[in-house]
């Protein structure tokens, strides 16, 4: 939102660029004289409050330019990626064999991730045939890096997903103390997950996911790469379905 409230200035600078005194215009700006410029301003404030759509439209061009340069931007980098986006080892989901993956980005504090939780579960039920790929990117703080590392740890023990649906119905603060509950409770080893908690391996992975995240040019949490596109933000059923469907015609 921070982003949008500049456009409408950003527009009434593109609209004046012609008159500025700067790269390939500059010729044509020196022709006019200070007197020329003031009366060529003024008549474009005038056509601006007589008709303001005219400012609308820039701005409308200029977000759809910047979805397009940023589209653009995000399949050159998964091109760029290539097999290193699903990595050795990656905690996965669904249909190991699937005919497409969905590679998901998420912080097990984020809202946002846990609201994707029941249509993801849904989706994956209805739509057999799709590898979930995760990737713990804890960004919000010490809990969240609690939260991801117990996670990694819990895959040692076979238990990645069955950890994973207890910590995001767990408060978002995550302790260490709620982590030792749930896996005792769900019957791993406990000293054997706080050990692995510690293991550089761990870390590794998680800044692995942090420097992917950022070659992406993925900036928050959750962040899905359905086939060829990177889809920003939770979404619902029918995006999700729709998104897979698209991938899936693609090959």
């Amino acid at each position: 939102m921070m982003r949008l409230a500049f456009r409408p200035v950003l527009a009434a600078v593109t609209a004046l660029a012609l008159l500025l005194p700067f790269g390939p215009r500059a010729a044509v700006a020196a022709e006019f004289t200070a007197a020329q410029r003031a009366e060529i301003v003024a008549i474009m404030r005038d056509a601006l409050k007589q008709d303001p759509s005219i400012l609308r439209e820039a701005v409308l061009a200029l977000q759809e330019d910047d979805a397009t340069r940023s589209q653009a931007a995000s399949r050159a980098a998964l091109a760029a990626a290539g097999d290193s986006l699903v990595a050795p080892g990656d905690p996965v989901g669904g249909n190991p064999n699937g005919d497409v993956t969905i590679v998901e980005f998420f912080d097990t504090r984020c809202p946002y991730c846990r609201k994707l939780e029941p249509v993801m579960e849904s989706f994956l039920q209805k739509d057999r045939n799709v590898r979930l790929v995760y990737k713990d990117l804890p960004i919000l703080g010490p809990p969240s890096v609690i939260g991801s590392k117990a996670l990694l740890a819990a895959e040692k023990q076979g238990a990645y997903e069955k950890l994973r649906e207890a910590v995001m119905q767990m408060p978002p603060d995550t302790t260490k103390a709620m982590i030792q509950q749930a896996a005792t409770r769900l019957g791993l080893d406990w000293p054997r997950l706080e050990r692995d908690m510690n293991d550089p391996a761990v870390q590794q992975r998680l800044d692995a996911n942090l420097k992917l995240a950022r070659t992406l040019g993925i900036q928050g949490t959750p962040a899905l790469v359905v086939g060829k596109e990177i889809i920003p933000g939770a979404v619902d059923l029918p995006e999700l379905t729709k998104a897979v469907a698209a991938a899936r015609q693609a090959g």
